[in-house]
């Protein structure tokens, strides 16, 4: 089948929809860069849409009826949200699931060291990250720090103009024949992965009233002061801390401070055509499916949205996937809605259809040896359909039934929806999955959907406009109209 480049398909007034839509994405992804930050964003966005927090509904005792709004929040790291619809929930509901995690650097909970003259905070990588990458590039730091006595410091450094921002080194090319000689999982360890965050001693009185600042061991003073100016620049760091922050060190272990590039979404191109930014795996299809669900008006069947955490590491913890956290905020909501029992509660879920909303990889003729050019999505082809994802023989894979794909099919054709079906790579080239295994466990219709993206897991992702307006088109189409 010939692929086509959905750009053609445009008239004027669409062009203008794309590209309004496009800028309120860059916006998301630079104020989203983590977890927490996406969750406070979306909050936001449905209650001013009219959602209420089904906790406060709970407490109510109200009494959910078509049309009402409801959202719950778990651990302020992953979002369900639901529209009721005129037909009961056992009917089953039409479901737009992303993830809202991504591959950066976690700092560790002992992370702050002196060596060399330098100040260094360890991490520890998260998700799939090809580690040579992260080196020698404008790094920011983003995330929560919770004092012993609850209260929470919220940290965002790097991303203001006037802001410091943070790195981590590689050795200069003059030297470096040793290390070229090595695979690329070896050139960079992930030990190796420590950001430098000062090299500016703290000055200190010392004994013989002579001031010690090149982080060497002063003679004459006592062990307090010795070990203070041995380690002068972890101490710049900490009383920086301290002034600006209230924070002591111990305060790390109660922190949660992801490393991410520093700067934001760009258009990319000379004709603008794309969009570069961290984060866009997955949040390009968090950000369609959340706004797809905004814009749409009531329905027969009850929408859902759940947008969660940890997918990039096993969608694992309480809030991931794999947790009962979005089975409890169904059976509360059929509760309010005066339907709820298990058996209620399992015919909702089966009977329901979903999206998995998440990313595929876009074609690369740098790379063409990788791709089954015939299976393999591009940029501009229009919204993604994986059949199936998995690795190698699918293993780990959500297998999309054929009389599904026919009647996502018959919507988009009804709705002039532009997409593309594609595989990851080649067959025995490795794989990737994503949440659309875990929701079909229930016995729901699931396939995954989303936009293709080139440098998939790197610190700078693209994606092309053209298939960010479709696949939240096709988002919207999918919950309008989907039946059990």
């Amino acid at each position: 089948m010939k692929k086509k480049n959905t750009w053609h398909t445009y008239n004027d007034g669409q062009l203008e929809e794309l590209e309004a839509l496009c800028a309120q994405y860059r916006e998301f992804l630079d104020n989203g860069k983590t977890e927490r930050e996406c969750i406070d964003e979306i909050v936001n966005a449905v209650e001013a849409a009219g959602y209420e927090d089904l906790e406060s509904a709970i407490k109510a005792g109200r009494s959910l009826k078509k049309g009402d709004k409801v959202y719950s929040v778990w651990m302020n790291k992953s979002i369900a949200m639901f529209q009721i619809g005129s037909k009961p929930m056992t009917a089953g509901m039409n479901i737009l699931g992303a993830h809202i995690d991504s591959p950066r650097l976690d700092v560790k909970q002992n992370p702050l060291y002196e060596t060399g003259g330098f100040a260094y905070l360890d991490t520890h990588y998260y998700g799939g990250v090809k580690k040579y990458q992260w080196v020698t590039i404008p790094l920011a730091l983003h995330g929560v720090v919770v004092k012993k006595d609850g209260t929470t410091l919220e940290v965002n450094i790097g991303e203001d103009e006037e802001d410091p921002v943070f790195f981590i080194s590689d050795l200069l090319i003059h030297l470096s024949q040793e290390q070229l000689e090595k695979k690329a999982a070896k050139v960079i360890e992930g030990e190796a992965l420590d950001i430098i965050v000062g090299n500016r001693p703290l000055c200190f009185d010392l004994d013989a009233g002579e001031e010690e600042a090149d982080g060497e061991e002063a003679e004459d003073t006592d062990t307090d002061t010795r070990k203070k100016v041995r380690f002068a620049v972890k101490a710049g760091v900490l009383d920086i801390l301290k002034k600006q922050y209230d924070m002591e060190e111990e305060d790390f272990i109660s922190a949660e401070l992801e490393v991410v590039p520093a700067g934001k979404a760009r258009e990319a191109g000379f004709d603008r055509s794309m969009i570069l930014s961290y984060g866009q795996d997955d949040r390009v299809c968090a950000f369609t499916s959340m706004k797809a669900m905004l814009d749409t008006k009531e329905t027969d069947r009850t929408m859902c949205c759940i947008l969660v955490d940890k997918e990039e590491i096993g969608s694992v913890g309480a809030t991931g996937m794999k947790s009962h956290f979005f089975e409890n905020a169904v059976a509360e909501v059929m509760n309010l809605c005066g339907e709820y029992n298990e058996l209620n509660l399992r015919r909702c879920l089966a009977h329901s259809c979903m999206l998995s909303s998440d990313v595929s990889s876009a074609y690369d003729p740098g790379f063409a040896a990788s791709f089954d050019r015939k299976n393999v999505a591009y940029l501009g082809g229009g919204m993604v359909l994986n059949k199936f994802t998995g690795s190698r023989g699918k293993s780990g894979s959500n297998d999309a039934n054929a009389e599904y794909l026919a009647q996502i099919r018959r919507i988009y054709a009804d709705r002039s929806i532009n997409f593309q079906t594609a595989e990851l790579g080649k067959v025995d080239l490795g794989g990737g999955g994503t949440i659309a295994y875990i929701l079909a466990r229930y016995g729901m219709s699931v396939i995954d959907s989303g936009v293709a993206v080139l440098n998939m897991h790197a610190p700078w992702e693209a994606t092309s406009k053209a298939d960010v307006y479709e696949t939240y088109r096709g988002y919207r189409a999918f919950v309008e109209e989907a039946e059990g």
